[in-house]
């Protein structure tokens, strides 16, 4: 097996070359690409057999980023970040620095990641990462490694070496989208 320095390198190399892989997150085991190349994306979507412009969370490394990727981010995204119990992820309204087809209305769904292997790909890529279940649409979402399914492995074109064995409770990220008032509602909780 690969330590997490190999893991990593081989990971960013990939993503760079429009690669996508199967990784684990701060919440259950995604498949994910370089969320600024748009052919990868239509990749991801076909493998999992998902709906074109049916938008993908992506993830960043730090809050700070999200002034990359969203035009005027709501002041009150950093403190609810900051707030959460649990993995949070947020809709704002309108993206940019993204492939166009991450969504069909020009949003963008962001989760501030606090998994260190994903910090440190998307640190060392430059980019964020899309992340969305390893699963095909509309089956449930593996919830260790065991659970993803063959085919999705196969499909893609790397799956981390590391924390396989790793039993959790893992649970998807809560989904809210933030108003022009800056109120809030509960998409997935």
């Amino acid at each position: 097996m690969n330590t997490f320095e190999q893991e990593v390198e081989i990971c960013v190399k990939l993503l760079k070359e429009g690669k996508v892989f199967i990784y684990p997150t701060d919440t259950i085991w995604g498949i994910g690409c370089d969320a600024t190349n748009t052919k990868a994306i239509d990749k991801i979507c076909k493998i999992k057999n998902r709906p074109a412009g049916k938008g993908l969370i992506i993830l960043v490394d730090s809050i700070e980023r999200l002034n990359d990727y969203v035009k005027n981010p709501s002041p009150i995204a950093a403190d609810l970040i900051k707030s959460a119990c649990n993995p949070l992820s947020i809709i704002y309204k309108e993206s940019k620095g993204l492939a166009k087809n991450l969504s069909s209305d020009g949003s963008v769904c962001i989760r501030v990641t606090t998994n260190e292997f994903c910090k440190e790909v998307i640190r060392r890529l430059g980019h964020p990462i899309t992340s969305t279940s390893a699963n095909l649409s509309g089956e449930p979402s593996p919830a260790n490694f065991n659970d993803i399914s063959e085919q999705m492995k196969d499909a893609a074109d790397y799956v981390v070496s590391l924390y396989h064995d790793d039993i959790v409770k893992p649970k998807a990220s809560t989904i809210i989208r933030i108003n022009d008032d800056n109120s809030f509602e509960v998409v997935r909780s």
